[in-house]
This record gives structure tokens, C-alpha cells and sequence, in this order.
């Protein structure tokens, strides 16, 4: 931890720089891009019903959005005013009245032929809602019947045959905190959450590496470090609040670099709504692409390492910093042998980097003094995800760009809930303040007055295959209680989702939105059950930004849902229900007695009982942390850590498949085109070469396939590496297997090896062997 604080927002120059401009053609006429003031009309046309309450959340809440921490339309990184168009998008679920009756009782067949983004726009869920096997609609439930319905099914359950799950949809720490522990007083650890489904691999890797599982720095230490690094991120896509921090690094000299297989035109360049000269002129962010291989991110960087070990032999402290390497790191020569093992062929063909750009990239980090590495997802969901983290934290450990300003690890948070939620304990391997170690275990057992498990829970994928576990199994699942999400749409392999969730006795969806998965069938009862947002919580609620801010959001005056509830409240209640002999052990009279206990549960969240107005927020840890090179390991130093080359198991011929964002949140679509590029939903993105080889021209009508599914869509050509495929998430989600998970975070692989066809070639051979043979021999080569 770190004994520095954070020094508050910095101002902005205003000094124009025509050598960042686009072009000087104003508002980027002609090109394609965003619209923001168009976009902002929009929203502000869809809210006007509800408009003056809209302006309270914008102004006085905490964006339910991405994790970067805007509260009001302030953060802690630049002054001025903050907004985007994701937070505007997301602004409408807030503000929404509730669905018309006629609607949310419609036949069951009617509301399926419905997609996620049109049940969206219906409004809100009124009120508790069942439906039975043979029911033709939903039926309205009060609340204690609904309540009590869940809590007998779960009297008669083992605790390993239910399991609990939250998304990151705007919920707050102390809603997590309280599922967490009610999970745990009800006799399950099988308790998962959203974040692991993004980033479990980032607190893994860095636990391991340096001791704690969050961002070491700042946003303000992007401003004015010698080099950025976003790597397999698209921040401004899906943080887009960021590009005014990039902005404001360009200015102060910082070089930024991104490295993803596609050349994303958002991290090229970007017209910043809130910055009038990058609003007119557009800002060019990106002053060196590395398109590296889907996968080949560990060579990429063994590449690195091993020029710097080449750079070490011909003279010492050229590339390592030996000072902080000696006082504050282990592991030094195993990571030499194992980075200098290997050919610069391997690495070359691994990565798809050529020998010269690595020893570029190397040389380039060698000779700065500091730098911030910042990532995502296109590290994190691979089967390797961890590996791919304590790689990017051996740069930083070599280099000694750790602990100071300028420098550090910043693993970037798309969601406002998701830093808080395995902090808070909600997720089968933490509990609050540490991992489910026997220490920590009895710790918190201590505190809370009863036994937590001692055996593992699962994770969210494994809670769904155990849906389709034989029926005296002690892990069957039985109920699963979902606050949020929709794995329809977030997992791999749809269909085989669909038939998990429908094999369940009971499903509770505990949201403020239907969606596609609401109306899946169960054995016993499928209950909807309408949440609060955070704006209508009694006693606001707090949420952790990436850089380990927590920040007090006020209940907002304004209309609302009669008949939704607290999440917390709900947990709390349903618990109650289950086990009455206990319920003051998980009684909390109001959501100030839960960050009361959140500070005694989780050490680092001390002073989150203090925030109680508008504008209240601490950041736990200080400004960095492993401060001057001391990390929060047992010895205080941090670890280098050898990883293998994945092998990535793409055939000759064959293509390598990854999903990205258009312009979405999560899996909620907003637009069925990409302002960036111009692509649609069912657009497969590919290099031009690999067209022209496979005689496929833009536009042409192709399938892309394997031995888990196919998807039809549309080639489109743009700067993607040459033998790499990008689809949209969640289409392209029927293209991945299921149940391969990343050995040490859990987290699900969202990359696979295809084939590519031409549709009239695949639909006139489809009656034959040859399709059948193709995946043949994929599953041959990839086995």
C-alpha cells in the first residue's frame, strides 16, 4: 500500500496543438465517426418524460457506467465538466416508467420473438412476476409469496445445489457485500459475479505478482508518463470518458501505444465532445500499433524480454533496472532462461510481430523512465489470461515502473460495480479483505457470527454445466438466483446455455429490465423479481472506480418503481426466510450498519463509514500502490513469473476468431452500426490479403465455422492481422466453446480457431461430406 494521496484534478491545457489534429476540416466532416452532439439530442428526446430527473442523476449521481468514476459530471483526474455517450446511453434504464401490463403479461411466445434491446425499451418490472411450466404468460405474485416460494425450495436443497450470481449492472458495494454474506449464512460459497467474467485473470496475475489484485496508480498518471501502453483495450469504445485522459497525456509529451490485432480506428483517432479543439480538429492518439496475433501477447512479450537480456549482456542496466530489481523483485534468472530459451523464430511466428518491431517496442521501454501499462479484455478472456497479466506485470517489475508516479499496472474496469464486487466478497474465492485462506476464513467467520464453507464454490460457468448434473448429485443445481445478466448473451455456446438454464428447478431474475433469458423455461417457476437502481436506493450506495476510488452516490429524488426494492434488502429478507433461528446475524437496519461492517470486513475500505453526502469518496491504498517498490507480499517484494507459449492451435489455412464491442454496453446494443467503422452486427471483420487468398470479396455473403457453430454474415476488410477474424459480441458467441476455462482465474475462453467460407460454397456442399470433413480436420489440428 501506498502512504501518498492522491493530489485531486489537474487543469487541462487549452494551448491548441495543430500536430494532434486529425484534420483541419472542423467536426470531422466526411469521415466516419461519432456523433455526439446528435447522439446527445437523442438521449435527451428519449428521456424527456422523465427529463429534470435525468439531469438530477447526471449532475448528483455516480455514472452507473464504465469504472472511471465520474461523480456528477466531476472526477479526480482533470477539472472540468464529464460526460459521454455511454453514460447517456445507459441514462434511459433509470428514467424509464414502468412496462404497460398488457406487455408484461403478453403470451410468452410474443415476448420471445422479442430481442434484448426491444424488451429494453419497454420500461421497467412493476412488480414480482412467476411463471410455471404450461403458463402461458407471467403471472403477478406479491412479494412474500414470491419470497417464500424461493425460500422453501431452498429449505429443501443442499447449499452446494443453489448458487447466486450478480452482474455489474450498477450495483453498489454494499448490495455485493450483502449477497456475499448472505451466500455464505445460507451455507454456499457457489456465489459469482460479473467481474470474473472480465477480469478475474488481472487480480489473479497480480495477486501472485505484486500482492494485490487492483490498478497500483491513477488516471493522472497517464498524464505526462514517457510511454501509455493499452494493451488488447479499446478504452475509447468502452471507457470513452478516457480519450480526454489520453488527450491530456498527448499534450504533456506521453507516447501512446496500442497493441490489439485490429487497428482500432477509435485508438487511432478520436473527437473528444468535451475538449472544444479535439472536438473540431480530432486528437490522433496512437503513435505506434503493434497488430499483434489473437493469442500471441506472451510472445510478444518474451520478445521483449529477450532483447532486454540481450541488451543486459552487452551492457549492464541498459534495459533492467537492477537497483529496484535486486531490493524489490524475485525470480530474476529463471525469467532470463526461460525468455532466452526461446527462438526469435518462435516468437516471431507466435506473435505475428516481426523481430525488429519487438526489439522497437523493447528499446523504446528501455530508454523511458517511466510508463503505465493499461489492459482488457484481449488479455484477460483467454484460456492463458493469467499468464498473459504477470507477463505485462514483468515488464513493469524489470523496469521498476511500480510504485511511483507515472508508473503502474492498470487493469481498466468497464463497469462501475465490477473493482467492488470481488473486494466486497460476492465471488467463490474471496470473502472480504483476502481470499478464502483458513485465516482469512475465520476472520470473517469471527465477524459475522457463523461458520463460512470451507469447501469451493464454483464459478458461473460451472454453476450452469451443473444444471445438467444427475439428479441425486450433491452439486445438481437446483435454483439459481441471478441479480442481473443474461448468459444467453455473455456466455459461450448459446444454445447449450439455454438448455442449462432451462434444466433448473427454480431461477430467480432479480433485475430492473426483462431480457431474452427471462423467458426461458424452467421445471418449477421462473420469478422476476424488480430491483432498484442505485438512484432510488434509501441511503445512496458507494461503487470503486478502476483506480480504487469509492464514491458515495446520493439517492436522487425523482419518480419511482412502486413496488421495486433494495437489492440488499431483498437478499437480507430472502435469507431471514430460509433460516429465521439466525437472522440477526444478517439483519442491517439500513445501508449506514453495512458500511459500518464493510470497514471492519474489509480492511483497505476503512472510511467508506464516513461517506454519506454528494461528492464524499476515499481511495483506498494511496495514490500507489507498492510504493516505492514494496509490495503487499509476505516478504514485501514482488514476484517475475515464467510463462510457456500458448499454443494456439490455428491450422494452416485457417483463421483465429476473437469478439469485440460496437457500440454497446456489455451486451446491451445501442446501434446496429459501429460509428468507428461502419460495420454492422453481422459483419465479419478480416484483412483484405486473407480475402484475396480465400477468393472472397467485401461484401460477399460468407460463413465462418467450426465444431461448435457457424455464423453467417457479411466480409468486411479493415486493418485486422492477417489470419485473424474479429465478430461482435455476444453474435459471435456461438462460434466458442464451452467449458474451457483459464486454469487459474476461471475465467471463460472467448477465442477459437474457424474456417471461412464463402456461404454459396458452404450451402451447396452442405448436404455432403465436405463441411463435415473441414471440421474434421480442424478438430484434428487443434487437438
Amino acid at each position: 500500500m501506498g502512504k501518498t494521496k492522491h493530489t485531486g484534478p489537474i487543469k487541462l491545457s487549452k494551448k491548441p496543438d495543430p500536430n494532434l489534429w486529425v484534420s483541419k476540416v472542423p467536426f470531422g466532416l466526411g469521415k466516419i465517426k461519432p456523433h455526439h452532439i446528435r447522439d446527445t439530442m437523442k438521449v435527451a428526446w428519449e428521456n424527456k418524460d422523465n427529463l429534470p430527473y435525468a439531469t438530477r442523476i447526471l449532475t448528483q449521481g455516480v455514472c452507473d457506467g464504465c469504472a472511471l468514476g465520474v461523480s456528477g459530471l466531476k472526477d479526480q483526474t482533470l477539472t472540468g465538466p464529464h460526460i459521454c455517450t455511454t453514460r447517456l446511453n445507459v441514462l434511459r434504464l433509470n428514467t424509464m416508467s414502468a412496462i404497460n401490463e398488457d406487455i408484461i403479461h403478453a403470451d410468452i411466445d410474443d415476448l420471445r420473438k422479442m430481442s434484448s434491446t426491444e424488451l429494453r425499451k419497454l420500461g421497467r418490472i412493476p412488480y414480482p412476476l412467476i411463471r410455471k411450466p404450461g403458463d402461458r404468460n407471467f403471472q403477478r405474485i406479491s412479494w412474500d409469496d414470491a419470497l417464500d416460494k424461493i425460500a422453501d425450495k431452498m429449505k429443501t436443497l443442499n447449499p452446494k445445489q443453489y448458487a447466486f450470481y450478480s452482474t455489474s449492472r450498477g450495483i453498489t458495494n454494499e448490495s455485493y457485500y450483502t449477497l456475499g454474506k448472505v451466500a455464505r449464512y445460507l451455507g454456499t460459497n457457489n456465489v459469482d459475479n460479473a467481474s470474473r467474467i472480465c477480469h478475474s485473470p488481472s487480480k489473479t496475475a497480480l495477486t501472485r505478482s505484486v500482492g494485490v489484485g487492483a490498478s497500483t496508480c491513477n488516471y493522472k498518471d497517464w498524464i505526462g508518463t514517457d510511454v501509455l501502453v493499452f494493451w488488447g483495450s479499446v478504452a475509447a469504445n468502452n471507457q470513452p470518458v478516457s480519450t480526454k485522459y489520453m488527450y491530456a497525456a498527448k499534450k504533456k509529451g506521453t507516447k501512446i501505444i496500442i497493441i490489439n490485432p485490429y487497428r482500432e480506428p477509435a485508438m487511432d483517432e478520436y473527437w473528444i465532445p468535451s475538449v472544444a479543439e479535439s472536438a473540431l480538429f480530432g486528437t490522433k492518439i496512437a503513435d505506434d500499433v503493434y497488430q499483434v496475433n489473437i493469442g500471441g501477447d506472451i510472445a510478444f512479450m518474451h520478445g521483449i524480454m529477450k532483447h532486454w537480456f540481450e541488451m543486459e549482456e552487452a551492457e549492464h542496466g541498459s534495459a533492467i533496472d537492477h537497483a529496484f530489481v535486486n531490493k524489490h523483485v524475485h525470480g530474476l534468472e529463471d525469467l532470463r532462461e526461460k525468455s532466452t530459451s526461446y527462438e526469435w523464430e518462435q516468437l516471431v511466428e507466435s506473435s505475428g510481430i516481426s523481430k525488429e518491431e519487438m526489439i522497437e517496442l523493447a528499446e523504446l521501454l528501455a530508454n523511458s523512465k517511466s510508463a503505465v501499462f493499461v489492459w482488457s479484455m484481449g488479455l484477460t478472456q483467454h484460456r492463458f489470461g493469467t499468464d498473459n497479466i504477470s507477463q505485462v506485470a514483468n515488464l513493469a517489475l524489470l523496469r521498476g515502473f511500480l510504485g511511483r508516479e507515472h508508473c503502474g499496472l492498470m487493469p481498466i474496469r468497464g463497469h462501475s460495480g465490477v473493482q467492488g464486487s470481488g473486494e466486497m466478497g460476492a465471488d467463490p474465492f474471496v470473502l472480504p479483505g483476502g481470499g478464502m485462506d483458513d485465516e482469512n476464513r475465520e476472520r470473517v467467520s469471527s465477524l459475522w457470527g457463523f461458520p463460512v464453507p470451507d469447501w469451493q464454490g464454483d464459478i458461473v460457468g460451472v454453476s450452469l454445466e451443473n444444471a445438467l448434473l444427475p439428479e441425486d448429485h450433491e452439486r445438481k443445481l437446483n435454483l439459481y438466483y441471478m441479480s442481473g445478466g443474461n448468459f444467453l448473451e455473455t456466455m459461450p455456446d448459446p444454445e447449450f446455455v439455454e438448455k442449462t438454464l432451462s434444466n433448473v428447478d427454480i431461477r430467480v431474475h432479480q433485475d430492473i429490465i426483462l431480457n431474452t433469458s427471462t423467458f426461458v423455461d424452467a421445471r418449477e417457476a421462473v420469478i422476476v423479481l424488480p430491483a432498484m437502481t442505485r438512484y432510488e436506493q434509501p441511503g445512496g450506495g458507494t461503487s470503486t472506480s478502476t483506480e480504487r476510488m469509492v464514491y458515495f452516490s446520493p439517492e436522487i429524488k425523482g419518480p419511482r418503481i412502486e413496488e421495486a426494492r433494495a437489492e440488499w434488502e431483498i437478499y437480507m429478507d430472502l435469507a431471514k426466510r430460509v433460516k429465521p433461528e439466525g437472522q440477526h446475524l444478517i439483519h442491517f437496519k439500513d445501508l449506514y450498519e453495512v458500511r459500518d461492517e464493510i470497514a471492519k470486513a474489509a480492511p483497505n475500505y476503512d472510511g467508506i463509514q464516513h461517506l454519506k453526502e454528494k461528492g464524499d469518496f476515499f481511495q483506498w491504498g494511496g495514490a500507489w500502490l507498492c510504493e516505492d517498490g514494496v509490495c503487499p507480499t509476505p516478504d514485501g517484494k514482488g514476484n517475475l513469473v515464467t510463462a510457456e507459449l500458448p499454443e494456439l492451435r490455428k491450422p494452416e489455412g485457417h483463421f483465429y476468431v476473437t469478439t469485440r464491442r460496437g457500440k454497446q454496453f456489455n451486451s446491451m446494443i445501442y446501434s446496429e452500426k459501429d460509428p468507428f467503422n461502419d460495420a454492422d452486427r453481422y459483419d465479419v471483420l478480416m484483412n483484405k490479403d486473407d480475402g484475396q487468398l480465400h477468393d472472397i470479396a467485401e461484401g460477399d455473403a460468407i460463413v465462418v465455422f467450426n465444431q461448435h457453430g457457424s455464423f453467417n454474415g457479411r466480409a468486411k476488410f479493415v486493418p485486422v492481422k492477417a489470419g485473424n477474424i474479429e465478430l461482435h459480441w455476444p453474435e459471435g458467441n456461438t462460434l466458442i466453446p464451452k467449458g474451457v476455462y483459464e486454469e487459474f482465474a476461471g475465467i471463460p475462453e472467448y477465442n477459437t480457431a474457424v474456417i471461412i467460407e464463402k456461404a454459396e460454397t458452404y450451402f451447396a456442399h452442405k448436404d455432403t461430406r465436405y463441411v463435415e470433413k473441414r471440421v474434421e480436420e480442424l478438430e484434428m489440428d487443434t487437438n
